[in-house]
């Protein structure tokens, strides 16, 4: 349309300069005006131009409709494309439907099993009933522990009263003044480990407490856990319609799972897929679980699921027994296969000769071992412990409990050392209080004797020394009262003495 409009535009040019034309002949023949003239050139000149313009645009134009039918032709051939797809989709439509419905039939199937579970179950309730009488034992030995220890500082606090008193019975003043000091000196660095060793005692038996809570707690967890594990048998054909890759994932996700719930720390108490690196290759466990005493445990989740997911979907006796044979062999085989990884001869591992093959559904286990009784012999024979979620749960538990009984162990020698310490202190303090107390006795003998030599018997050293002021009455000064008084007391008990001896005679 707009072509057609410049077309026009063009012959309407074309008129106009023809007009003008003849008007400028008719200008040129009556000679009347020289400026009408080049007006009217000037004119045409440019009309000239706006169609030089014109055909510019048309060009510009015909490009762009050229341009506009390419994309037509590229956009006809993406809406082929897109209805060619739209076909696939149709048909993955489909065949997921069909999927559905084969997993609605495999969750029949699984209720069915429900009974199996249930019994399984009803077993771990009678074990969790075992995990709590054996707390219970583990609760009462905390406990007479804990009264041990505080008879133990009983008895300390006691024998600390005792010295005490001993050293506020010393008669002479001066001299308890001076022993008060000395025993001070003494019993300061015995008061401090006194102190370390209370608080010690009392941290310990805090932290008992709050363990014994604790262990009750878990108690419960792992009852919930076990019932939480029978409701996930429901979800399991998700996993079982998948690819081995997918199953794979599906197991590591469980056991990453069981050792989450277990209260065990990632990075510290285990840590996942570590890398190994020997002549004969790359070797990479999916966990490592450590012990106490730089020991470790290697857990394997990598079982492959294809022959019990046709067992659990069959349909015929014949079909459900071959697959269920193929399970077994399955099962065998991956017992072959970690046998002979060897593990425990990996470079930074300290592992018994034995590796954990963890099992994420229990039923598939269960129905291994039913059609084949040998295969726990022989996984024995072949160093596998085959772990379902249930057993690896609780054997993780224990790995826990090793781990919190390694820590009381350290707190016990800690204690026991610190314990070693006081009563060295105490040993050295009383060796110490028995030297002071065998120099108090002879300062006591030395200051009766010297007393004796003053005061006693007739020629005592004070009586003559009162003999010489009577004879020298240039004297002035007189010896202290207490003295002189002792000693005339101590002739009249002697007079006295004699006297009586003379009337018995």
């Amino acid at each position: 349309m707009e072509r057609m409009q410049l077309s026009l535009n063009i012959i309407l040019i074309a008129v106009l300069c023809s007009a003008l034309s003849g008007v400028t002949a008719w200008f040129l023949s009556s000679n009347r005006s020289r400026k009408a003239l080049d007006t009217a050139e000037q004119r045409c000149a440019q009309k000239e131009q706006e169609t030089e313009f014109l055909q510019q645009r048309i060009q510009q134009q015909t490009v762009q409709i050229q341009g506009l039918t390419s994309d037509l032709q590229t956009s006809n051939s993406t809406r082929q494309h897109i209805e060619v797809q739209f076909g696939k989709v149709e048909v993955q439509r489909d065949e997921q439907v069909q999927r559905v419905h084969q997993s609605q039939e495999l969750i029949k199937n699984l209720e069915q099993k429900l009974d199996a579970l249930t019994s399984r179950h009803q077993s771990l309730q009678s074990e969790y009933a075992e995990v709590v009488a054996r707390m219970e034992e583990r609760e009462e030995y905390f406990q007479q522990q804990a009264q041990q220890l505080h008879t133990q500082k009983e008895a300390f606090s006691e024998q600390f009263k005792n010295l005490a008193q001993e050293i506020l019975e010393v008669k002479s003043k001066d001299l308890q003044a001076r022993t008060q000091e000395s025993v001070s000196a003494l019993m300061q660095p015995f008061k401090v480990s006194i102190d370390a060793f209370k608080k010690e005692v009392q941290d310990i038996h805090h932290r008992e407490t709050s363990q014994q809570g604790e262990l009750r707690k878990e108690l419960q967890s792992l009852k919930e856990l076990n019932q939480q594990i029978t409701q996930e048998a429901h979800q399991l054909s998700v996993a079982l319609k998948g690819q081995k890759k997918l199953q794979g994932n599906w197991g590591e996700l469980v056991l990453e799972n069981v050792l989450d719930r277990s209260g065990l720390q990632e990075g510290k108490d285990y840590k996942r897929e570590v890398s190994f690196s020997t002549d004969d290759g790359r070797f990479r466990p999916d966990a490592i679980v450590y012990l106490p005493q730089g020991k470790h445990l290697v857990i394997d989740a990598k079982v492959s699921l294809n022959a019990y997911t046709r067992f659990v979907n069959a349909e015929d006796d014949i079909y459900r027994t071959q697959a269920l044979r193929d399970h077994v062999n399955a099962f065998v085989a991956r017992l072959d296969e970690l046998s002979r990884k060897d593990y425990w001869s990996l470079p930074g591992l300290n592992t018994p000769e034995i590796v954990f093959m963890f099992v994420p559904i229990e039923s598939a286990f269960v129905e291994a071992l039913k059609a084949d009784e040998t295969l726990f012999q022989r996984a024995l024979e072949n160093n596998v412990l085959v772990a379902t979620p249930t057993t690896l749960l609780t054997s993780l538990n224990i790995v826990r409990q090793l781990w919190r009984y390694e820590d009381q162990n350290k707190h016990t020698a800690v204690l026991a050392a610190k314990a070693e310490t006081v009563f060295k202190k105490l040993n050295t303090f009383l060796k110490s209080f028995e030297e002071l107390k065998k120099g108090l006795t002879k300062a006591n003998d030395a200051y009766a004797s010297a007393e004796a030599q003053l005061l006693s018997g007739r020629g005592n050293l004070v009586k003559q020394v009162s003999e010489f002021r009577k004879l020298a009455p240039a004297i002035k000064q007189e010896l202290p009262e207490y003295f002189t008084e002792k000693a005339e007391l101590e002739l009249d008990l002697i007079s006295y003495d004699n006297n009586l001896e003379n009337t018995e005679n």
